[in-house]
């Protein structure tokens, strides 16, 4: 028996009950469909019956929805209790999963203003506005002058009683494997990941085993399928809604993803068409409410933004919408039901409005900003193919932070010079078993054939364990997996999966210029080992030697830079971790992570002591955090020192354009006085002073 574990029944070789050791909840937003998802998922790969528990509530570890409607919120003591002829793996497992975060790196949260239908939106901060404004909650940020489009779903019809209850469950079967396909479908089209995620979490939901037993126990009644599968996923939508209190706004807004999967289903059971709108140019979709469905049947290139009376900031639909990069408005007063479609207004996402019959002025003054954007935007997308060099001469590489080819092409096309950080754990997310060396090999080159022989590919080898687990994976439980197997470590630990990984790199030689860099070393022992395997491989493939990094996001790595430069050939700066670390502030917490400032002077430091002992060995130094996409921190980091910023791709073209208005010499005399100060407030200060100077 493992420790922690607790073993409350008369067992034998084939039966047990065993219980976890609780477990307090990390998640800010408790156990929502994601996490949910992932949880449920790892629990049916076990024969036994698995419940969660939080005192004396408890749900069935295999549901998704029974999770959800726990209504969990951080903190919160949970266990693990299976009964069965594997419980034991299925405790061990599932706790350790629960500890992490089921997949879910924890982020502060902002509680959400929601709205629910039927429930009247104040004026915006209590002024007097015009009877044509519509306030709400902002969603996805943005301007947007369009007309409106008035979206409704059709009504469906079903009838209670159905037929012999063999023939409607084969009817319910046929149903759920149509929806099934479509949800596929819609993730084989997925504009983004996010996107991805959000079907994902709906497949999960299609096969919860609580909804498939609440319908085949109505079914057993005499009841048709469309009304026994329609009262399951009713009921089940309403009681995640019914949640209260500011800490289940997430889970009552995953009722609206129950509702879109049911429906499905319940047009599919009907024969009932699924809503289908075409989009004029220019489209404002307004509707009481819009599941991920219906956003991603939409045209992207016709739909400029939307409003919903239902739902709040934290909604899949509004996750969409960023990454859509349309502004959106959620919980807007239900009178902007009733305007007619066509009708020309303004969406202002930053101010959670929607201006109906605008006058000549103001939509003038809102084209003229949109215009100023997409101006300011073009002229900076313009000069984005040129080099990144500073007034006095000095160049800086502009790359980008990718998970795949399409990003690595989207990067070239915004001005990257290369790929500084390509994440190969996402090969490795969300499937049973890890993926061969023909696939990750694919994967690679497709990346390098996307970026060509001259421009640099940095590959960081497989970044997991610890906080972020992989379902294949074995790894014990931590008390504090941030200190514990990480990174380089996980990596050594299963040295036939690192190989694996190692090979399939170097397949990629000659297509782009090849890196590898290590994450999470904070030895040189570490560093050595990881080097030695690597030229073993290259070695029995017959390759040449390639650029070795690592990832400094640790202090020690830092601190002995001078000793690390002498045995590898760059870094690439984490800034996210080495902030983490540094502070001694776990970046997920929700009291301490807004004091976990990357512009702390103890950071700047660290990179410093990072710049200095690779300037000692000739080796040059990256960022690739996300400091290096802040325009507040550019010019301190290049004054630091570091010669190479990988950033999102969106932000390619801006950096660029920063780093081409400021000089070295003017940024190594900030950093020189920001780094002698004591608060990151401070440094902050004095940067936005700096950056004022420096606006286009």
């Amino acid at each position: 028996m493992r420790l922690g574990h607790t073993k409350t029944l008369m067992e034998t070789a084939d039966f047990q009950v065993l219980t976890g050791a609780p477990v307090p909840l990390p998640n800010p937003a408790g156990l929502h469909a994601r996490p949910a998802a992932m949880f449920a998922a790892m629990a049916k790969k076990y024969q036994s019956a698995i419940h969660l528990r939080r005192g004396a509530d408890s749900a069935n570890a295999k549901s998704v929805v029974s999770i959800m409607g726990l209504g969990t919120q951080m903190g919160e003591l949970l266990q693990v209790r299976a009964q069965g002829c594997d419980a034991e793996a299925a405790v061990t497992s599932l706790t350790r999963l629960l500890r992490n975060g089921c997949g879910e790196e924890p982020t502060p949260q902002v509680t959400p203003s929601i709205v629910h239908p039927g429930e009247v939106f104040p004026a915006n901060n209590g002024c007097t506005k015009s009877p044509h404004d519509f306030g709400g909650v902002c969603a996805a940020p943005g301007l947007a002058v369009g007309v409106i489009v008035q979206f409704r779903k059709a009504r469906i019809e079903i009838h209670e009683v159905g037929g012999s209850p063999a023939l409607e469950r084969l009817q319910l079967h046929a149903a759920w494997d149509q929806a099934r396909d479509q949800i596929a479908m819609l993730q084989s089209d997925a504009g983004s990941a996010v996107q991805t995620k959000i079907l994902d979490a709906h497949l999960e939901l299609l096969q919860d085993p609580g909804l498939v037993d609440c319908a085949m126990q109505a079914i057993a009644l005499g009841k048709s399928a469309a009304w026994a599968w329609q009262s399951a996923y009713i009921a089940s939508a309403d009681r995640l809604e019914s949640l209260v209190g500011p800490a289940n706004t997430v889970l009552r807004e995953r009722g609206n993803d129950l509702r879109d999967v049911g429906h499905r289903v319940l047009s599919l059971l009907t024969g009932t068409a699924q809503t289908s709108t075409e989009l004029p140019e220019n489209a404002i979709v307004v509707a009481q409410e819009l599941t991920p469905s219906d956003t991603a049947s939409f045209d992207r290139s016709k739909l400029i933004g939307f409003c919903t009376t239902s739902g709040g900031a934290t909604s899949h639909v509004a996750i969409l919408a960023k990454s859509f990069g349309i502004p959106a408005v959620c919980g807007i007063e239900p009178g902007a039901l009733d305007l007619p479609s066509g009708t020309l207004v303004v969406l202002d996402g930053d101010q959670a409005t929607l201006h109906s019959q605008p006058s000549s002025a103001e939509i003038s003054l809102a084209r003229e900003r949109l215009l100023q954007q997409l101006a300011h935007h073009t002229q900076q997308l313009a000069a984005a193919q040129t080099t990144a060099t500073t007034q006095d001469g000095h160049r800086v590489e502009v790359v980008a932070n990718v998970r795949n080819a399409q990003e690595a092409q989207e990067g070239i096309a915004n001005g990257a010079e290369g790929v500084g950080l390509l994440r190969s754990e996402f090969l490795f997310d969300n499937r049973d078993a890890p993926p061969g060396e023909d696939e990750q090999a694919q994967a690679y080159a497709a990346v390098a054939d996307a970026l060509g022989p001259q421009r640099c590919l940095v590959v960081r080898t497989l970044d997991v364990g610890g906080d972020k687990p992989l379902a294949y994976l074995p790894l014990p439980p931590e008390e504090n997996p941030f200190l514990g197997m990480r990174g380089v470590r996980v990596s050594l630990e299963h040295p036939a999966l690192f190989r694996t990984q190692l090979r399939a790199i170097l397949r990629a030689t000659g297509r782009a210029r090849l890196h590898i860099m290590f994450p999470m070393v904070a030895t040189l022992e570490e560093l050595r080992a990881a080097k030695g395997l690597l030229q073993e491989e290259q070695v029995r493939l017959g390759f040449a030697p390639i650029p070795v990094g690592l990832m400094i996001e640790v202090p020690s790595a830092a601190v002995l830079a001078a000793q690390f430069a002498r045995e590898a050939d760059f870094f690439s700066i984490g800034t996210n971790d080495l902030t983490q670390y540094t502070l001694a502030m776990d970046r997920g917490h929700p009291q301490l992570a807004k004091k976990a400032d990357g512009l702390h002077p103890a950071v700047l430091k660290m990179i410093a002591l990072t710049c200095e002992g690779a300037q000692r060995h000739g080796k040059w130094v990256g960022v690739c955090g996300s400091l290096a996409s802040d325009p507040l921190a550019v010019p301190v980091l290049v004054g630091l020192g570091v010669t190479e910023l990988s950033v999102s791709v969106p932000s390619i073209p801006s950096i660029k354009a920063l780093v081409r208005r400021i000089s070295t010499q003017e940024c190594r005399q900030l950093a020189l006085e920001v780094i002698e100060m004591g608060t990151a407030s401070q440094v902050r200060e004095r940067l936005t002073v700096f950056a004022k100077t420096k606006e286009e």
